[in-house]
């Protein structure tokens, strides 16, 4: 007789639901496996010259390794393992797909001089799910339409009016968490700046438990967003499918609220990119849907997330060993400021007099790039040295591989 627990529920029941759990599990890992020794197996007939790595039962430790320097954040460590291997050119699997690294500068300005043209870009499967109608899954005629809507508030003569405002926003940010303070963790900090910019800027979220219900949700889906697409309850992948739909949830009910302050002329139609997006319409006449819009709003939150943490938290890490570019910063700011007035907000025309400060932040971003790598996806057959690469097949540039000079 089954051992009865809290609730009425049978000890029996949940061992056979576990086991359905791991049978199902196992089921989507071997269908991937053998998909991916087909597809491998049938290219290494047809073209030899596939760049040498991980074939047939090598994919499985391949899959656990990434996974493994990806969750500790240290995939450099992986890559130049098997460059000392394979090469500057090898092939592995990134979330169960067969793919081509390029770990060279030179194989990356191949590649980005033939974009369109041999490779075009893609992403993962499991983002092309989280991502609905967003711009990363639009091809065509919608891609284009979603891209013009979105550039014509994203472009730099457009962002000029929202200087101040993010002006405002970082002051205020400092007065909280670093003014005062004898030591500060900066990463964390900057990530909590960041995510409260982009939450004004996009859709003007300034409510803290607004931002704190959003924040929950978005960390669960940028920690599931490049993983395995393995849908069942307890994967990173079902919970970030999960956080998604919560946030679409909470910005539906923001653009219900925006619609009618527009209608009521309380809100503008330049406030940010919501009523910008609410309010325009593309070159056949038509609004974005809801769906759209929910979309796109979730997929720049997620693009300028930690691309902008790591970048920020790169700069002052530099700028904390070369203190004679951290005086030169300063010098600038400093100046900059004597010609404000107490109070007076950054202006579009200060931020183009800061030309030192953007020389170093540039330097900071060549020598810790804030984006590893890239997805692209070969759209013919084409050779690389004595390689083939087989079309079809995802391949990666590395921007890891970078030779950064000794001095800042």
């Amino acid at each position: 007789m089954p051992m009865v627990l809290n609730g009425g529920v049978s000890l029996k029941t949940q061992q056979l639901d576990m086991a359905a759990l791991l049978t199902a599990f196992l089921t989507v890992l071997l269908t991937g496996l053998l998909v991916f020794f087909f597809v491998v197996n049938k290219h290494r007939r047809v073209s030899p010259r596939i760049p040498p790595g991980a074939f047939a039962w090598d994919f499985i430790g391949e899959i656990f390794q990434f996974l493994g320097c990806y969750w500790k954040l240290n995939l450099t460590e992986l890559y130049e393992n098997r460059t000392q291997k394979y090469g500057n050119l090898f092939t592995t699997s990134i979330f169960c797909e067969p793919t081509i690294v390029f770990y060279s500068p030179d194989g990356n300005r191949f590649l980005f001089a033939n974009e369109n043209k041999l490779v075009v870009s893609t992403w993962p499967k499991s983002v092309g799910k989280l991502f609905g109608t967003s711009l990363l899954n639009a091809t065509g005629d919608d891609a284009k339409r979603l891209k013009k809507m979105l550039m014509t508030f994203l472009r730099p003569e457009a962002m000029q009016k929202f200087v101040g405002r993010a002006d405002s926003i970082t002051r205020r940010h400092l007065a909280e968490h670093w003014i005062g303070r004898d030591e500060v963790m900066v990463f964390p900090i900057i990530k909590q700046y960041t995510f409260s910019l982009a939450c004004d800027l996009f859709a003007s979220i300034n409510d803290q438990d607004d931002q704190a219900r959003l924040l929950c949700n978005f960390m669960l889906l940028l920690k599931g967003m490049l993983q395995i697409p393995i849908d069942l309850p307890g994967t990173r992948f079902n919970r970030a499918k999960h956080g998604a739909n919560s946030i679409r949830e909470q910005l539906e009910g923001i653009i219900h609220e925006r619609k009618i302050a527009l209608v009521e002329r309380k809100a503008s139609s330049e406030q940010d990119l919501l009523s910008f997006l609410l309010s325009n319409v593309d070159e056949q006449g038509e609004s974005l849907t809801h769906d759209e819009i929910k979309d796109n709003i979730l997929m720049l939150l997620i693009a300028g997330h930690d691309t902008t943490n790591s970048g920020l938290t790169g700069l002052i890490k530099f700028l904390a060993e070369n203190p004679r570019c951290y005086q030169g910063v300063l010098r600038e700011q400093l100046e900059i400021s004597a010609t404000k007035e107490a109070g007076q907000l950054l202006e579009w025309g200060d931020l183009q007099r800061m030309k030192y400060s953007w020389r170093v932040a540039q330097e900071a971003l060549r020598l810790q790039p804030p984006v590893g790598g890239g997805f692209r996806k070969a759209i013919k057959d084409f050779k690389y040295g004595e390689f083939t690469i087989p079309k079809g097949w995802k391949v990666s540039p590395i921007t890891l591989c970078l030779s950064p000079c000794e001095r800042l």
